[in-house]
């Protein structure tokens, strides 16, 4: 991106930066497009009415937290993913009043979970440890908790699926008082094994629906689960229980390694995706998540400039609005 682009985009960025308290409302985002010639422009008289779109920690795996809050931040965004590890790679408190006075909105905090042991841990351990990530998500005012509940771990599923539910009846009380929703992330069979013994939409649907909560929510990847053309009812009936999207692509079908590659460039219909999203009643977040060996080719702020680019060519033209 040209730097006299850079400087624009992060002037624009201040000029609508909404501060994150309790008078919050969801900031504008500027509509961005490619011209033919390779350069950038911005559509002409259009802010988006879009919900918030943050960019993952994961995604720049190698900078620490507080390069992600500045270049974020530089690069336009207004929401961040947190990645936990990041959070409490250093002195807590102060990464928590980093990101409390940063402006930048938390969309989610990843992740807590592994309730079956697949991950070595006791049930008992998990629990605790995924109390103590309600409470930091709590202090970080995060959208939601990411919850992976652990591989299959030699269980059959109706077990697993009981130490899931037995985990969730003593963890959603928590987050109810705290008012931080917990997201289950299902995970596509040929990635969960270490992740989720969850790899279909309607079986977390079912789950979500059995405790009956709205602090117990659902985090769709489009990675996963590329839902479009005649299957689109399912994003209607599960829009209501979303707690985030996170925005990946890819080329080929996922692996263990979930090999993704720039949003748009890869094979899921991210625009028909969103677009269904929202028409269903979808008012929530949307987060860029990205890793793979393909993405190494590029450096972090390609990926942060592409991103929100693509993602404002994809929103649906009914979330515009003119600036006349």
């Amino acid at each position: 991106m040209p730097p006299i682009f850079r400087t624009l985009l992060h002037f624009l960025h201040s000029a609508l930066h909404v501060c994150s308290d309790d008078a919050y409302s969801p900031p504008l985002f500027i509509s961005l497009g490619y011209r033919t010639s390779n350069s950038f422009s911005i559509t002409s008289g259009v802010l988006r009415l879009m919900t918030l779109l943050s960019m993952n920690e994961i995604t720049t795996f190698r900078w620490s937290l507080e390069q992600d809050v500045e270049n974020y931040q530089e690069a336009g965004y207004s929401g961040i993913g947190v990645w936990r590890h990041k959070l409490t790679d250093g002195d807590e408190n102060e990464a928590i009043d980093l990101l409390c006075e940063s402006g930048l909105r938390v969309t989610h905090l990843s992740w807590a979970g592994g309730f079956t042991g697949s991950d070595g841990r006791s049930v008992a351990e998990s629990i605790d440890d995924a109390l103590e990530a309600l409470r930091l998500a709590a202090a970080i005012n995060a959208g939601c908790l990411v919850i992976y509940p652990g591989g299959r771990n030699n269980h059959i599923f109706r077990h697993a699926g009981r130490l899931l539910r037995s985990a969730l009846e003593e963890i959603l009380p928590l987050a109810e008082a705290v008012e931080v929703p917990l997201a289950i992330e299902p995970m596509h069979a040929a990635c969960a094994k270490d992740w989720t013994f969850l790899t279909d939409l309607p079986s977390v649907m079912s789950l979500v629906d059995e405790f009956c909560s709205p602090f117990l929510k659902i985090a769709y990847d489009t990675f996963h689960f590329p839902i479009h053309g005649r299957h689109r009812d399912v994003l209607g009936r599960l829009a209501p229980h979303i707690g985030i999207v996170h925005l990946g692509d890819r080329r080929q079908s996922p692996t263990s390694d979930q090999e993704r590659c720039l949003l748009g460039q890869g094979r899921i219909p991210l625009g028909d995706v969103i677009g269904t999203l929202q028409g269903a009643g979808y008012t929530g977040n949307y987060d860029v998540k990205l890793l793979g060996s393909e993405l190494e080719a590029y450096d972090y702020w390609t990926i942060l400039e592409q991103s929100q680019l693509t993602f404002g060519e994809l929103a649906p033209v009914t979330a515009q609005r003119s600036l006349a």
